[in-house]
């Protein structure tokens, strides 16, 4: 699973790497040299795919098995990649990227309370509580980048409860960022805006009218792809970007301004 590199090289940390706007960063990063922990819930062979996608960028790379929504493996999961760190000779990593999330459309009138929760658990709980465990592994001056949404700023029916938990993401990451000052990590939430991904029922990629309506309200006239939000992701995590600290950063393309 691994190819030998640098002992020097940045390691990041990535949820929900496997696919999606997660692979393209985990490959974004790759090439900016750094190397590769992710995850994957279930699909073992796309994780596998991402892997040697980052190994034949010359880095290291492994995927570990976590469903986010299930905090009850979280200690585990932070003995398991204590192991990954001691195997490339590190005790720390650099950056965590909690990525990792599930869309559901559903009216206010029509959410379910099992429906609200699971959203709570991965797109909240997760981050609080993954980033509490694995504090301890991340290195000193260091990096943490919260995945939001758009969705946190702009409104549109049916993503109520998943624009709720993306906001409280937003404030977590400002109190990260206070809380972790001393230890000069530093913390950022990144917001995508309308992607062409198989995220949320791959509306936005594979349904003309959706499509048409995201590109009539983005400034630079079109959805975003995977690749616009992987370079952000990877900028954000360059050297050049220390000094951004607390803030949300929408890529968006200039929807709905």
């Amino acid at each position: 699973m691994t190819t030998p590199t640098s002992s020097i090289a940045p390691i990041a940390l990535i949820t929900g790497g496997s696919r999606g706007l997660g692979r393209n960063a985990v490959e974004h990063l790759a090439r900016q040299g750094t190397d590769i922990i992710l995850t994957y819930r279930g699909n073992r062979a796309e994780a596998e795919a991402a892997v040697a996608a980052v190994q034949a960028q010359g880095r290291r790379a492994v995927a570990l098995q976590l469903d986010v929504g299930d905090s009850s493996t979280f200690d585990a999961f932070a003995t398991n990649v204590k192991s990954v760190l001691a195997d490339w000779q590190r005790t720390h990593f650099d950056f965590l990227v909690n990525n990792a999330g599930v869309g559901i459309h559903a009216l206010i009138a029509e959410t379910t309370e099992a429906q609200f929760d699971e959203l709570m658990r991965v797109h909240l709980k997760a981050p609080y509580f993954l980033t509490q465990k694995l504090l301890p592994l991340i290195a000193d001056g260091g990096r943490i980048l919260n995945v939001s949404s758009g969705l946190a700023r702009f409104s549109m029916p049916g993503y109520a409860a998943y624009g709720a938990m993306k906001g409280g993401v937003e404030v977590l990451t400002r109190y990260m960022a206070k809380e972790l000052g001393a230890r000069q990590i530093s913390v950022n939430s990144l917001a995508p805006g309308a992607i062409e991904t198989d995220f949320g029922g791959a509306s936005v990629r594979d349904n003309p009218q959706v499509n048409a309506m995201v590109a009539s309200v983005t400034a630079l006239g079109r959805p975003g792809l995977p690749d616009d939000i992987g370079g952000v992701v990877a900028a954000l995590l360059s050297p050049g970007t220390k000094w951004i600290n607390a803030q949300r950063i929408e890529a968006s393309g200039g929807m709905l301004v």
